[in-house]
């Protein structure tokens, strides 16, 4: 069933008259339901919320999110999920988050800029060591803003015919007009590599070129986050069509600290010292800590423990430590 706060969020939006919001949590109730196993219910409650969104769309604040079904030309270049994260699940430093809220905020509050002739911030380019968060935050403003969140596939949509390519691109750029919700652009260097590479080819720069076109034309409500893990390699002119650029860096001692905190909420730590947890997980990324930490807890779990020691986590982050280096030779 419907969590309180997406109660809430429904009576909210229903007073409000604001129909975009109100589909996209009736949809989140179904995709809840779904995951539960009430596939009939979660089925009648998309089935109610599609044939409603035909009957009424609001034009102001983009179309009504409709059941998220990718045309069948796009199955194989859209993954369509709606995440339940919040920026608050997020271990980053205190730019990147001041950052993401302010997106967050001016998208909410995009029809008042609007009648002030302005475009709110809603295309991120995000770029850091992978695991650092990137992929997590476009699910976090997906889930902040309760939008699908659209991973464009680079394997289905980049083909050996580059003419392909360039036409897929264009229907997900229409995607983007016609459904709302968060697209995510994910390792874009496979699209948006440095013209000037001496290797490139020429139907790969008009790829690029397409790309870069498709964003200049984009009018629509939807937000568009694009992640590199390898920011040298993009170019130039792809940093110029993007609002905010964030760089995501690997966890300090704070963030280590955070990180673990927060993924084992549920379970008691018992005599730590954070600075000798910060020393074993020194140069993991935010996702390497987390199942480090998720390792710990597993150990303590199986052993019937009350608790997760330091030496858990340090004998956990060990191993992490030893993966990241096999890894790197």
């Amino acid at each position: 069933m419907a969590t309180a706060e997406q109660l809430k969020a429904l009576v909210r939006s229903h007073v409000a008259g604001d129909d975009d919001r109100f589909y996209s949590v009736a949809l989140q109730v179904a995709a809840r339901e779904a995951r539960s196993g009430h596939s009939n219910v979660a089925q009648d409650l998309r089935e109610l919320v599609d044939s409603a969104g035909k009957r009424k769309r609001r034009p102001v604040g983009g179309p009504v999110t409709p059941v998220a079904r990718p045309k069948r030309e796009l199955a194989d270049v859209l993954l369509v999920e709606y995440p339940t994260e919040r920026l608050a699940s997020l271990s980053v430093e205190p730019d990147i988050s001041a950052g993401l809220e302010r997106v967050l905020h001016e998208v909410r509050q995009s029809d008042r800029l609007r009648e002030h002739g302005f475009s709110p911030a809603r295309r991120l380019l995000l770029v850091g060591s992978p695991g650092t968060g990137k992929t997590m935050t476009a699910r976090a403003l997906a889930g902040e803003l309760s939008l699908p969140l659209f991973t464009v596939k680079l394997d289905g949509l980049i083909t050996k015919f580059m003419g392909e390519t360039a036409a897929k691109l264009r229907l997900v750029f229409d995607a983007l007009e016609e459904t709302r919700g968060v697209y995510l652009f994910d390792e874009v260097d496979a699209l948006a590599g440095e013209r000037s590479d001496s290797n490139d080819v020429g139907e790969a720069r008009r790829v690029l070129n397409s790309f870069l076109h498709f964003l200049d034309q984009d009018v629509s409500d939807s937000v568009i986050v694009a992640t590199s893990n390898l920011p040298g390699l993009l170019d130039r002119a792809l940093f110029r069509r993007f609002d905010l650029a964030l760089n995501y860096q690997l966890p300090d001692s704070d963030a280590i600290r955070s990180v673990i905190e927060n993924r084992l909420a549920g379970i008691e730590l018992v005599e730590i010292d954070w600075n000798e947890i910060s020393k074993a997980a020194a140069g993991l990324s935010h996702a390497e800590v987390t199942t480090g930490a998720e390792d710990a807890a597993k150990q303590a779990l199986l052993a019937d423990a009350t608790a997760v020691t330091e030496e858990m986590l340090r004998e956990a982050l060990s191993r992490k430590q030893n993966s990241a280096s096999l890894r790197e030779t």
